[in-house]
């Protein structure tokens, strides 16, 4: 795996990085942006993506689902999902809308056929900065019934989220760091 993560590390830097200034989803202005979506959406990144998240779930227990806020989360869960299947121990993966369903059933949560309320889930992101998204996410799933048991970032900024999310009674687990990609 140490191979995986260092190939799918060298896609981060090399899709997913730019140096430039952006406002983030926060409101905070950065001189570089992370968009994992570059490497989670490519074929050989969506394979890295599920076997090193699996492998990173497997080490504490694999839980019951996983999910996340759309759209950063949507390929990670779905590359979670399809690799837990591959390898026999299948998990449903779901989607957590940033505004309910304007119409039908007016859900929050994509998915809800595969989850039943106790279930121990993982809340996944992309990137993590202050955090607020991810406790939304975790909300939302708590008040949907779900035990949210580990919340886990492809890369953590390092800007406070991982404190604020601590605060909260959440350990933020990344498998990356802003460094990281940074001198990939």
């Amino acid at each position: 795996m140490a191979g995986e993560r260092e190939r799918f590390l060298a896609m981060l830097r090399e899709k997913s990085y730019e140096k430039k200034k952006v406002i983030l989803s926060s409101g905070r202005e950065s001189d570089f942006y992370i968009d994992c979506k570059q490497a989670t959406l490519d074929a050989e990144g969506a394979v890295l993506t599920g076997r090193l998240l699996c492998e990173m779930l497997d080490m504490e227990g694999m839980p019951d689902a996983v999910g996340g806020i759309t759209l950063g989360a949507d390929p990670i869960v779905t590359a979670v999902s399809l690799t837990s299947a591959l390898r026999g121990t299948p998990i449903p993966a779901f989607i957590i809308r940033k505004e309910p369903k304007k119409h039908g059933t007016a859900q929050w949560i994509e998915g809800t056929g595969n989850l039943r309320p106790g279930m121990k889930v993982a809340i996944v992101e992309d990137v993590v900065t202050t955090g607020a998204s991810t406790l939304r996410a975790i909300e939302r799933a708590e008040e949907a019934g779900l035990v949210v048991s580990r919340v886990i970032c492809l890369v953590d900024r390092n800007e406070g989220g991982a404190e604020f999310l601590q605060e909260k009674g959440y350990r933020l687990e990344p498998l990356f760091r802003k460094e990281d990609v940074e001198n990939a």
